[in-house]
């Protein structure tokens, strides 16, 4: 079986400027990704996607195939995921069975987990994708809300007497990584869907990162793992 990493990073980036290449630990933060992924041993080919040619002069540097540069119709704010991954499959003269997604903005990222996410979709011919995920710290049902004149409110009124503990734990998108059947990425299946496998990472090991908050939400939860001797290289 072979395998393949795209990790999309485009050059432009509305809240965080040059987020991709802004220095995370000291290097640009795409280089956490790319590291990861090789150390995994999992791919036969690591390649980025991107518009920019300072992104893929540091992913060559790093490590990375840069084997075409993204066109610009894929490279707005408006593309998602599934497009860029088709284009990159597309784009080689090479077939692989699997394709992973690596977002360049994950920097607690560990190795074992990308292992866990192959070995689960090896192991499930009937799906077609497996990925990050996490727990919410708090039951979705008893969620609030702010009405318009300031007043709170339960969003879901039908559960205000349900003991949390009585409540089913929901889960959100992590982040971090989408493994996915190569066939099914050009399908383009729907992600989201019982198609899908989890892999459950802690919360503590999970930081998206789309504003200045996030991101220096991320450098302490690093600097405070990476102390504890929990960031795997």
């Amino acid at each position: 079986m072979t395998a393949l990493a795209v990790i999309p990073a485009r050059g432009g980036s509305q809240r965080i400027p040059r987020k991709n290449l802004k220095r995370f630990n000291g290097e640009p933060m795409i280089v956490g990704s790319i590291r990861t992924a090789l150390n995994s041993g999992l791919f036969d080919r690591v390649i980025v996607s991107t518009d920019d040619e300072e992104i893929a002069e540091v992913a060559r540097r790093h490590g990375a195939d840069v084997p075409f540069m993204r066109p610009s119709e894929l490279a707005d704010a408006f593309t998602g995921t599934g497009p860029v991954v088709q284009h990159a499959i597309r784009s080689l003269d090479a077939h692989y069975d699997f394709t992973c997604c690596i977002y360049a903005t994950a920097p607690l990222l560990q190795p074992r987990f990308l292992r866990q996410g192959f070995e689960a979709l090896q192991a499930a011919p009937d799906k077609a994708f497996a990925f990050s995920v996490c727990s919410f710290g708090f039951p979705i049902q008893r969620a609030l809300k702010i009405n318009d004149d300031g007043s709170l409110d339960a969003m879901h009124p039908e559960f205000r007497h349900v003991r949390s503990q009585d409540l089913p734990p929901a889960y959100q998108d992590a982040g971090q990584f989408y493994w996915g059947r190569s066939a099914a990425w050009l399908r383009g299946d729907v992600i989201f869907s019982p198609l899908s496998l989890p892999v459950i990472l802690p919360r503590h090991l999970v930081q998206d990162i789309d504003d200045e908050e996030d991101w220096r939400r991320a450098e302490y939860l690093y600097a405070a793992l990476k102390a504890g001797g929990e960031i795997e290289p």
